[in-house]
């Protein structure tokens, strides 16, 4: 190991556990989804309203990130967006207890503009500590323990969000007064203790982060209004931004909806009769929460086996940091796109337990896409990498749009299977922008 590496080693490590955080929170966030929409009887469209909230903070704070941190510094615009999303977190806890869905959006707003922050600076950043051309490696190996976050995530959901069955307005009103305050006080922590803990680690994280040294890469000169304008002109970063778009959407929306389309297909008989999974949903609910299968609604059930979708993609990511090591990353990026396809319309045009374990597979193929793109689209910028990121990450607002598309399909529909053609729509945009761009690959040397 030479000397510049050994001094990349420590940054790197802080840097990815940045990764591991958001990626656990993004998750955990889109767990809230088919809990808030039974505990305040919304429709998948107004549901939806959770990632929209979550994913807008992208568009709005992403290119004054860019800025911030180069007026106040990598470091110090780091550390603002952890204390940022600790407080996001904390605020979960009067919003849950006082049963307002607008509070529980402005704490979202506020936990995803300090995720905004760290994911502006980070990917960057990233992508500079080492070789230029192991930068697609690099990310994705830091985007492995993202996702290693994102499949944790769903078991400690499983068994604090949707481990309970969320009552019917008229079963509540039923209720005496005593039971019914107990009942909402039992709501209300289901979703407070998770966040409370997450802002505890935040703010802990901060901790580490002050007082760690870390390489001044991207703080050699302060970005401007002016020098946003240069960037937009480069073509290739631009279709990358959409390819962003449509992939953070496409992944957000089955992971938004897995649980509720495993209801649909009406799976939990299917589970409970086999004895394997039956055993997984047994292992995750004692390992999370020690509670029974018994103690578990259907969507406890079915939302345990949501940790294969990210587990996947965490495995891809592993699999992917190798093979963009060896293979150009635009060709990875097109096949993996057209697995991803193939996996969609096999669940779309079947039922049970294939249509389920085939949309979960879809992870696997989704672990390149966003580091992939986004080195691909940052490749010809140079200097311009903080202003070319800014934009790139403004893109993540997909996340807000393709989800509340598909449920709005599935509304008028009433079939998340129909609403699948828009997911492989985004997914051929992928690969016609890798297509654009590695007409001439070959396997690297």
């Amino acid at each position: 190991m030479t000397g510049q590496q050994r001094r990349y080693t420590m940054p790197f490590a802080v840097v990815t556990s940045l990764f591991f955080m958001w990626g656990f929170t993004t998750v955990l966030v889109d767990a809230l989804v088919p809990r808030l929409r039974d505990v305040f009887e919304l429709t998948y469209a107004q549901a939806s309203l959770v990632q929209v909230y979550w994913f807008i903070a992208y568009a709005v704070f992403s290119i004054p990130a860019g800025l911030l941190l180069s007026r106040v510094g990598y470091k110090r615009g780091v550390l603002s967006g952890l204390l940022l999303v600790s407080v996001g977190c904390l605020l979960f806890y009067p919003a849950a207890e006082l049963r307002m869905f607008g509070f529980f959006l402005t704490a979202l707003f506020v936990l995803a503009s300090g995720i905004t922050v760290l994911q502006v600076a980070a990917n960057p950043y990233i992508s500079v500590l080492g070789m230029p051309e192991r930068a697609a490696s690099r990310l994705n190996l830091a985007q492995a323990f993202n996702s290693l976050g994102t499949t944790l995530a769903p078991m400690v959901a499983a068994a604090y969000l949707l481990s309970d069955r969320i009552l019917s307005e008229q079963e509540v009103s039923a209720m005496t007064e005593s039971a019914r305050s107990a009942y909402y006080a039992a709501e209300a922590s289901a979703v407070q203790g998770p966040f409370m803990a997450l802002g505890v680690v935040f703010f802990l994280l901060a901790g580490l982060f002050s007082v760690t040294r870390l390489p001044s890469i991207l703080e050699d000169r302060v970005l401007e209004w002016s020098s946003f304008a240069k960037v937009i002109r480069n073509r290739r970063l631009m279709f990358g931004a959409l390819a962003i778009f449509l992939y953070v959407g496409a992944e957000v929306a089955i992971g938004s909806y897995l649980t509720n389309y495993f209801m649909q297909l009406g799976l939990e008989p299917l589970i409970l009769e086999s004895e394997v999974l039956r055993g997984i949903v047994e292992t995750v609910s004692r390992l999370t929460s020690s509670k029974t299968l018994a103690d578990l609604d259907p969507k406890g059930v079915v939302g345990t086996f949501v940790v294969f979708y990210w587990g996947m993609a965490m495995i891809g990511r592993f699999v992917g940091s190798w093979l963009t090591g060896v293979i150009k990353p635009g060709v990875v990026l097109s096949l993996f796109g057209i697995g991803a396809i193939l996996l969609i319309l096999t669940s779309a045009m079947t039922s049970g337990l294939i249509a389920m374990f085939s949309i979960l597979a879809v992870g696997f193929f989704n672990s390149v896409m966003f580091p992939t793109i986004f080195t691909l689209a940052l490749d010809e910028l140079g200097e311009l990498k903080p202003e070319g990121s800014g934009i790139l990450c403004t893109a993540i607002v997909g996340g807000a749009v393709i989800p509340n598309i598909v449920g709005r399909i599935a509304d008028a529909t009433g079939s998340f299977q129909l609403a699948f053609p828009a997911l492989v729509a985004c997914y051929a945009g992928i690969i016609l922008y890798a297509f654009r761009y590695v007409r001439r690959t070959a396997l690297a040397t």
